[in-house]
């Protein structure tokens, strides 16, 4: 029966993750824990397998387009093994409760990014980025080799680490951090940004996921479900995008977000009591 529930939901995930080109997957949580039934650990970790494949998917389109600067990815996820390995260990010491309490918190920060110029946030932020950023890509401060300052390079590992911890954590992919990031710490033009952020998501995905064998529960049948389901809504999202009004979409799934804050955070400060 849970298997059953986890596929529309699963849709709906993906259908906003689609409609939206990120943030959707943060959703994925709440919905698995109290609309599935799965527990915080177990969500997360479904999660992870969710967010993972969804970013891959999406990375795709953007390799192809030249979008995807591969060096600077790699360096950005290397940077946030170790604090993606803590987040998962800290993950299975947490209250589960304690672990939704402040999940809550971190939806209201995605919904602030995305009321506040998340370019990344919708297909049409993506287009608008694409095209302010036109002809600029020859003035990206970072060269092919990625040299940078030691002051610039602290920064990096810093945030890497910040992301790969919130990745280990909570199971999300952490885009509306990764691209900030990389557009002023690197100087890296949006639409690269973007599309590079993806791979990063992927790679913190995969350690967190890595970090969790033999110590976290997988529930197949929910999971193979709910991620077949959000990758066919992530493709029928991608789709409808263009008849979608962006900024009424962007400012609905954030009231949407904000009110799934409220409501874990009610859950979980309920059951602490």
């Amino acid at each position: 029966m849970r298997a059953l529930v986890a596929s529309p939901l699963g849709f709906l995930v993906g259908l906003s993750m689609g409609a939206l080109g990120g943030g959707g997957s943060i959703l994925a949580v709440p919905i698995l824990v109290y609309a599935a039934g799965q527990g915080a650990r177990a969500a997360t970790t479904t999660s992870l397998i969710v967010v993972g494949l969804a970013a891959l998917a999406a990375m795709v389109h953007h390799w192809r387009a030249g979008r995807v600067r591969a060096g600077v990815g790699l360096r950005f996820g290397l940077a946030g093994i170790a604090a993606s390995v803590g987040g998962s260990a800290l993950n299975r010491r947490l209250d589960p409760d304690v672990l939704l309490l402040a999940f809550a918190g971190l939806t209201v920060v995605a919904a602030w990014r995305m009321l506040t110029g998340c370019p990344s946030c919708t297909p049409a932020g993506e287009s608008d980025a694409a095209v302010s950023a036109d002809g600029r890509s020859a003035s990206v401060a970072v060269v092919p080799g990625l040299y940078i300052d030691a002051t610039t390079f602290a920064k990096l590992v810093a945030a890497g680490s910040a992301v790969g911890f919130l990745t280990g954590l909570f199971g999300v992919g952490g885009g509306f951090l990764i691209v900030p990031a990389l557009t002023l710490l690197l100087g890296i033009a949006v639409p690269e940004a973007i599309g590079t952020s993806l791979l990063i998501i992927a790679i913190n995905a995969a350690v967190a996921l890595v970090a969790r064998l033999g110590t976290a529960t997988v529930e197949w049948r929910i999971t193979v479900l709910f991620t077949i389901a959000a990758l066919s809504g992530a493709i029928t999202g991608s789709r409808a995008a263009d008849r979608l009004p962006a900024r009424t979409l962007l400012r609905c799934f954030a009231a949407l977000l904000l009110a799934v804050a409220a409501y874990t955070a009610t859950r979980s400060v309920v059951a602490l009591r």
